[in-house]
């Protein structure tokens, strides 16, 4: 085939390319018309869906409107009211700002627009396949009104590949309440097929994200406060136990733009890692506020992916204060207690660390000295003797008292409130050890405790190779190692708190656990991912019987600790049964 000669292309043909950058269904449509109407300072906006956006988009606003001569530059490609020099381009502050949404539309669509200012008279212009009417008088209140029809009529290629009607009004439908949730003040209604789709009035943030994620949601989560060199980060995020199967409730809204952002969303993803299971996903609707000219908004067509000056310094404000907001101790939980408060008396959650092998709660203020909690024996070396927390005879805290242990794996308690508590010993046990190995890091390393005889562990070279990669680290978390030959590894140290435990599946479960990472983690979360497998090997295993003082000191302990509500894998460390899942379960109510 001869070469082709470059040539421009025709102004259609290039209209009609760069509308499906900009509008590849009737969503994306819908969202840039939203968009130009809070822009406009509406407070109230109505959308109207027929054929699922295909066969005709009404979008409504109470906004500014504009002028005769600013609707006939509205359509024009690159005109906007957004960017007042050159400058600006570099702080938007604004949704929309490029002037190619009604353009783009009008492209490929029948495109009708009605706006009178609020002191002005209206004016109407229409659009169809990229040609454009004159400016015209009309009838109609102040704000603007955009109808679409025929969607992709000038393009029947691109149209073949959108989904069903209902795929693309519930697609509309999601665009719309993101954006709901950036701007609770104003009031959304959305129409599909004649039936009400979302009717949200003016409102509270908080009263927004209850109406849009829904009350299990708002109770269930908990708040998230941070600020750092300019940046703000408010929000709620969900306790670990309530993860989810998608990251459809992951909402993450910047400068009040709604956002998929992946650094974002690796960095919520990093937050909760050993707090929920492998596979699932947080929950979170969180709003960060930066400055303006410290985000580009531009690097991509829809505007939902960003790139952050100090991308390190988002992602460590995200990271640190969703940690801290998660870090928690049992008495915390959303549901745990009425008020979800710590009962009176009780000091709120601390980083209270284990320190030696004994499993022995550390002290809680507040309370006056009665009586000790035993102490509770793991059966390893001895550690010297340390304060246990004093407590009332007759009271107990959030988890309650231990009533038995069933199966030899399952604490039963009666909190105080009369709920029925179930603890896993061996999940809980290992949040307990993975959290005082964590404090012993803080403080710069893990204590270690020297084998007698150093121990020999067959591995596959490439195991050994990743193993001794990491020695220095490893070393860090009380684990010394030498390479001993090609295929094995001389242990000669182990973690105190640990005990005594066998280091063949120790270093094997490491070198997966090494193998995952790779360097694709910090050094920071490479550690504590590793702490996890750690824990695990030094935790008590099920089947193991403990006597009473034993299981009350695990339920203090665990009150004590943060994060105690899952384990270092993100399964559940207990449940808990209220006087209403009870009674439904017995056909109660």
């Amino acid at each position: 085939m001869a070469a082709s000669r470059i040539r421009l292309l025709p102004e259609t043909t290039s209209n009609r390319i760069a509308a499906g950058e900009v509008v590849e269904r009737p969503a994306a449509a819908v969202k840039e018309l939203v968009e130009n109407a809070l822009d406009a300072g509406a407070t109230r906006i109505a959308v109207t869906l027929e054929e699922g956006g295909i066969g005709r988009i009404l979008v409504e606003d109470d906004g500014s409107g504009m002028s005769a001569e600013e609707l006939g530059l509205a359509v024009e490609r690159h005109a906007t009211s957004k960017l007042p020099d050159e400058a600006a381009l570099f702080r938007i502050a604004t949704l929309g700002f490029r002037g190619e949404a009604l353009p783009s539309i009008g492209a490929v669509a029948r495109l009708a627009i009605t706006s009178c200012t609020r002191d002005g008279a209206a004016h109407a212009i229409t659009v169809e396949g990229g040609r454009k009417s004159p400016v015209a008088p009309a009838s109609g209140p102040p704000g603007t009104r955009v109808e679409l029809r025929d969607l992709f009529f000038a393009t029947p290629a691109r149209r073949a590949f959108l989904r069903t009607p209902r795929s693309e009004a519930e697609a509309a439908v999601e665009a719309v309440r993101r954006l709901a949730l950036a701007w609770p003040e104003v009031a959304f209604r959305v129409e599909v097929e004649g039936r009400v789709a979302l009717a949200l009035a003016r409102q509270d943030r908080d009263a927004r994200i209850a109406a849009l994620l829904g009350p299990d949601f708002a109770a269930a989560s908990l708040p998230v406060e941070a600020a750092r060199e300019g940046l703000a980060l408010s929000g709620l995020a969900a306790a670990p136990t309530h993860h989810r199967a998608t990251g459809e409730f992951q909402h993450l809204v910047v400068n009040r733009r709604p956002v998929r952002d992946p650094q974002l969303r690796t960095a919520l993803r990093v937050a909760y890692r050993e707090l929920i299971p492998r596979g699932r996903h947080p929950a979170a609707a969180l709003f960060l506020d930066i400055p303006p000219e410290a985000v580009d908004v531009n690097v991509h067509p829809m505007k939902t992916e960003l790139r952050f000056r100090d991308a390190e310094g988002v992602r460590g404000l995200l990271i640190s204060a969703l940690r801290r907001a998660l870090a928690v101790g049992v008495a915390a939980v959303p549901g745990l207690t009425q008020d979800g408060a710590a009962p009176p008396g009780f000091a709120e959650p601390q980083a209270a660390p284990l320190h030696g092998p004994a499993w022995r709660p550390q002290p809680v203020p507040q309370r006056p000295a009665q009586w000790s909690a035993p102490r509770l024996s793991l059966g390893f070396a001895p550690a010297p003797p340390m304060p246990t927390p004093e407590i009332l005879p007759g009271e107990e805290g959030p988890l309650g008292r231990p009533l038995a242990q069933l199966l030899s794996t399952y604490v039963l308690a009666e909190a105080p409130d009369g709920a029925l508590v179930l603890v896993d010993q061996h999940a809980a046990h290992e949040r307990l050890t993975h959290e005082a190995l964590k404090a012993q890091l803080a403080e710069g390393r893990v204590r270690a405790q020297p084998l007698l005889l150093p121990a020999v562990v067959e591995m596959p070279s490439a195991a050994v190779s990743r193993l001794l990669d990491a020695a220095a680290s490893l070393a860090r978390l009380g684990l010394e190692l030498e390479g001993f030959g090609p295929g094995a590894v001389l242990v000669r140290a182990t973690p105190a708190l640990l005990g005594a435990p066998d280091p063949a599946p120790l270093l094997a479960d490491l070198a997966e656990e090494l193998a995952e990472s790779g360097e694709t983690l910090a050094l920071a979360d490479r550690l504590d991912a590793a702490l996890a497998r750690l824990a695990c090997h030094g935790s008590i295993r099920a089947g193991r019987r403990l006597t009473p003082a034993e299981m009350a000191a695990l339920l203090r302990q665990m009150e004590a600790t943060p994060r105690a509500a899952t384990c270092s894998h993100g399964r559940p460390t207990f449940i808990r049964l209220g006087k209403a899942e009870l009674e439904r379960l017995f056909g109660r109510r």
